[in-house]
Protein backbone atom coordinates (compact mmCIF):
# COMPACT_ATOMS: atom_id res chain seq x y z
CA UNK A 1 0.00 0.00 0.00
CA UNK A 2 1.53 2.98 -1.14
CA UNK A 3 0.92 6.11 1.49
CA UNK A 4 0.69 9.79 -0.22
CA UNK A 5 2.62 12.42 1.82
CA UNK A 6 1.35 16.24 1.25
CA UNK A 7 3.66 18.81 2.70
CA UNK A 8 1.85 22.37 2.87
CA UNK A 9 4.94 24.11 2.33
CA UNK A 10 6.96 22.84 0.21
CA UNK A 11 9.49 25.48 -0.41
CA UNK A 12 10.16 25.74 3.38
CA UNK A 13 13.41 23.53 4.56
CA UNK A 14 13.43 21.37 7.36
CA UNK A 15 16.15 22.49 10.30
CA UNK A 16 18.66 19.44 8.57
CA UNK A 17 18.68 20.89 4.96
CA UNK A 18 19.50 24.44 6.72
CA UNK A 19 22.13 22.98 8.61
CA UNK A 20 23.21 20.77 5.87
CA UNK A 21 23.58 23.97 3.55
CA UNK A 22 25.21 26.14 6.06
CA UNK A 23 28.24 23.23 6.31
CA UNK A 24 28.28 22.97 2.92
CA UNK A 25 30.95 25.42 2.53
CA UNK A 26 33.02 25.03 5.68
CA UNK A 27 33.15 20.95 5.76
CA UNK A 28 35.69 19.76 3.07
CA UNK A 29 33.95 17.37 0.95
CA UNK A 30 35.43 16.01 -2.69
CA UNK A 31 33.89 18.15 -5.27
CA UNK A 32 32.26 15.19 -7.03
CA UNK A 33 29.69 14.73 -4.49
CA UNK A 34 28.84 18.20 -4.68
CA UNK A 35 28.00 19.68 -7.35
CA UNK A 36 28.27 23.27 -6.77
CA UNK A 37 31.25 23.29 -5.85
CA UNK A 38 32.87 21.53 -9.23
CA UNK A 39 31.52 24.21 -10.88
CA UNK A 40 34.21 26.37 -9.05
CA UNK A 41 37.99 25.75 -8.96
CA UNK A 42 39.15 24.69 -5.95
CA UNK A 43 41.62 22.17 -6.29
CA UNK A 44 41.77 18.72 -3.99
CA UNK A 45 44.26 18.88 -1.38
CA UNK A 46 45.54 16.15 1.43
CA UNK A 47 47.36 17.35 4.14
CA UNK A 48 49.08 14.78 6.59
CA UNK A 49 51.94 14.90 9.04
CA UNK A 50 54.55 12.48 10.31
CA UNK A 51 56.96 12.50 13.30
CA UNK A 52 59.18 15.49 11.48
CA UNK A 53 56.85 17.64 9.34
CA UNK A 54 53.52 18.37 8.33
CA UNK A 55 52.46 17.63 4.14
CA UNK A 56 50.24 19.37 2.04
CA UNK A 57 49.52 18.31 -1.07
CA UNK A 58 47.22 19.89 -3.74
CA UNK A 59 46.68 18.93 -7.40
CA UNK A 60 46.84 21.83 -9.60
CA UNK A 61 46.68 20.50 -13.25
CA UNK A 62 47.46 22.37 -15.62
CA UNK A 63 49.21 25.50 -13.82
CA UNK A 64 53.04 26.39 -13.06
CA UNK A 65 54.49 27.45 -10.11
CA UNK A 66 54.70 31.10 -10.77
CA UNK A 67 50.80 30.83 -11.46
CA UNK A 68 50.44 29.68 -7.74
CA UNK A 69 51.23 31.66 -4.05
CA UNK A 70 51.67 30.33 -0.87
CA UNK A 71 51.37 32.39 2.56
CA UNK A 72 51.30 31.07 5.94
CA UNK A 73 50.03 33.61 8.24
CA UNK A 74 48.92 33.77 11.83
CA UNK A 75 49.00 29.26 11.79
CA UNK A 76 46.74 29.72 8.61
CA UNK A 77 47.95 28.18 5.11
CA UNK A 78 46.37 30.46 2.05
CA UNK A 79 46.96 28.88 -1.40
CA UNK A 80 45.87 31.03 -4.52
CA UNK A 81 46.01 30.35 -7.90
CA UNK A 82 44.78 31.42 -11.31
CA UNK A 83 43.99 29.03 -14.39
CA UNK A 84 44.14 30.84 -17.51
CA UNK A 85 42.10 29.96 -20.70
CA UNK A 86 44.90 28.82 -23.40
CA UNK A 87 43.09 30.66 -27.06
CA UNK A 88 40.47 32.56 -26.65
CA UNK A 89 36.95 31.06 -28.25
CA UNK A 90 33.85 32.96 -28.85
CA UNK A 91 30.98 31.54 -26.47
CA UNK A 92 28.78 30.31 -29.23
CA UNK A 93 31.70 28.34 -31.10
CA UNK A 94 31.59 26.17 -27.87
CA UNK A 95 29.50 22.45 -28.63
CA UNK A 96 30.81 21.60 -24.37
CA UNK A 97 32.78 23.34 -21.80
CA UNK A 98 33.71 22.00 -18.65
CA UNK A 99 36.94 23.45 -18.06
CA UNK A 100 37.17 26.18 -15.39
CA UNK A 101 39.14 28.95 -15.69
CA UNK A 102 39.61 31.75 -12.91
CA UNK A 103 41.43 32.23 -9.56
CA UNK A 104 40.97 29.96 -6.59
CA UNK A 105 42.34 30.44 -2.74
CA UNK A 106 41.30 27.66 -0.41
CA UNK A 107 42.69 28.42 3.48
CA UNK A 108 43.64 26.10 6.53
CA UNK A 109 44.43 25.98 9.65
CA UNK A 110 47.29 24.55 10.64
CA UNK A 111 48.48 22.80 14.07
CA UNK A 112 50.48 24.93 16.36
CA UNK A 113 54.35 23.52 16.53
CA UNK A 114 55.64 24.41 13.08
CA UNK A 115 58.35 26.02 11.87
CA UNK A 116 56.79 27.67 9.14
CA UNK A 117 59.75 29.71 7.95
CA UNK A 118 61.56 26.26 7.19
CA UNK A 119 58.47 25.20 4.63
CA UNK A 120 59.73 24.47 1.50
CA UNK A 121 57.35 23.85 -1.71
CA UNK A 122 57.93 21.94 -5.32
CA UNK A 123 55.99 21.91 -8.35
CA UNK A 124 55.71 18.73 -10.72
CA UNK A 125 53.06 17.06 -12.55
CA UNK A 126 50.53 19.40 -11.29
CA UNK A 127 51.19 18.18 -8.21
CA UNK A 128 52.05 21.14 -5.35
CA UNK A 129 54.05 19.33 -2.35
CA UNK A 130 54.33 21.46 0.78
CA UNK A 131 56.81 20.58 3.69
CA UNK A 132 56.53 22.29 6.96
CA UNK A 133 59.21 20.88 9.62
CA UNK A 134 58.01 20.34 13.12
CA UNK A 135 59.57 22.06 15.69
CA UNK A 136 61.80 20.27 18.40
CA UNK A 137 59.58 20.45 20.96
CA UNK A 138 56.62 19.70 18.79
CA UNK A 139 57.83 16.44 17.63
CA UNK A 140 56.89 13.28 19.73
CA UNK A 141 59.35 12.09 22.68
CA UNK A 142 59.81 8.45 23.48
CA UNK A 143 59.94 8.04 27.24
CA UNK A 144 62.37 5.13 28.37
CA UNK A 145 61.17 3.68 31.80
CA UNK A 146 63.91 2.44 34.09
CA UNK A 147 63.17 -0.05 36.51
CA UNK A 148 62.78 1.67 40.36
CA UNK A 149 66.21 1.11 42.53
CA UNK A 150 65.79 -0.99 45.80
CA UNK A 151 66.83 0.36 48.62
Amino acid sequence: MSMIVHEPFPELMSLRQAMDRLLEGSVVRPAHLLPALSEKLIPSVDIYQDQDKLTVEATLPGLKSEDVSIDIQNGVLTIKGETKSGEEVKEEDYLYQERRYGSFCRSFNLPSGLQSDKADAAMEDGILTLNIPKAEEAKPRTIKIKPKEKK
